[in-house]
């Protein structure tokens, strides 16, 4: 079976947004896990860099969108322009939101505010859930994603339980408290096991082009990775608050989370989607990229075909006529044996019936 690797199609899909996101969650899991084990000890206002830098890149891309809309109304007719415009509005007051509560755990974390309970640094964190229930039926209705939508508000019950229990209101062991994520938890690893059964029959069915074998294959690889360490931190660290593994670190805890956030960054090469005016780019940010960078054009919208046999070279030898002169490959000539020889067809002259 052929390998194909192709710049365009993961340039066409790739969604900036969600890697800047996963990217900035994976070095602050990693500082802020050094950070509990000691192991650093740098301020928090420094571990939260990267998430003041998500939230920076959010606001000035909110602000210059806002000012191309407003400093040029035709571009409002432009397709599903006004929708899109809503929804990095509700994302951006979404966002500010996240940012009250992270600035105040932060202060929390740091001492300051000691007095300060962790069911008022919450409240901005659950009053985002429960917006987040009417931001759901909003996107469906207008077919946009919802993903950090759907997990606020589904986690609303969790994020009480949390905030209680770091306030000692309530004494339950951790493995109680998360009985919520634990519910969660149990709903996507269903998923899962779906995902998976669905690529092996797919595999096995000689009706489906390979593309949708790979693309449910990857799929389920993607989800699968994304689901069980997932699963293994929240068990891990669990144990570790109820004194059961106490021997483990906060770092080696994380792991299993760091795996899954870059799992995250890796599938978002293959996700579509995201909001077309954010800076007002008013396009893809790959394809704007392109734009500016008229180098970057060579290198992506080329494929490479790895082929094991001699009929996979022959494809490949008409696959390369197929394609612009831009984009070919130049490949070294071989001797004469190795050049296909050409297919006579003879004519056939059909005599037709009186």
């Amino acid at each position: 079976m052929p390998f194909e690797l192709n710049f365009k199609n993961i340039f066409h899909d790739f969604n900036p947004s969600k890697f800047v996101v996963y990217g900035c969650l994976v070095v602050f899991c990693l500082l802020f896990s050094l950070r509990l084990d000691n192991f650093i000890i740098w301020s928090y206002w420094i571990i939260f860099l990267p998430i003041w830098f998500w939230k920076l890149l959010v606001m000035v891309g909110a602000i210059v969108g806002s000012y191309v809309w407003w400093r040029n109304p035709h571009y409002r007719l432009e397709g599903d322009a006004c929708t899109q415009y809503k929804a990095m509005i509700i994302c951006t007051g979404m966002h500010l939101l996240l940012f009250m509560f992270e600035l105040l755990a932060c202060i929390k974390l740091e001492g300051k505010r000691e007095q300060v309970m962790w069911i008022l640094v919450f409240i901005p964190l659950i009053f985002m859930a429960v917006v987040s229930i009417g931001i759901c039926v909003w996107a469906v209705k207008h077919e946009r994603t919802f993903e950090m939508e759907l997990f606020c508000s589904v986690n609303i019950l969790q994020f009480i339980f949390l905030a209680l229990r770091l306030d000692e209101f309530i004494r339950w062991p951790w493995v109680i408290v998360f009985i919520p994520l634990w519910i969660v938890m149990c709903v996507a690893l269903i998923g899962v096991l779906y995902a998976i059964i669905l690529a092996i029959i797919l595999l096995k069915s000689p009706d489906i082009i390979p593309e949708q074998k790979r693309g449910n294959l990857f799929s389920a690889v993607g989800y699968t990775c994304l689901v069980v360490p997932m699963l293994v931190f929240e068990i891990l660290l669990v144990n570790k608050e109820d004194g059961i593994h106490l021997e483990l670190t906060y770092t080696e805890v994380a792991i299993p989370l760091l795996i899954s956030l870059v799992t995250l960054m890796l599938m978002s090469f293959g996700t579509k989607g995201g909001n077309q005016w954010w800076f007002g780019l008013r396009k893809d940010f790959c394809l704007w990229l392109l734009g500016h960078c008229p180098l970057l054009q060579e290198y992506g919208n080329i494929s490479y075909k790895v082929q094991g046999d001699d009929r996979d070279n022959q494809e490949q030898n008409s696959d390369l006529a197929d394609r612009p002169i831009s984009t070919r490959h130049h490949y070294k000539r071989g001797s004469p044996e190795d050049t296909p020889s050409k297919i006579r067809v003879h004519v056939l002259s059909l005599d037709m019936p009186d």
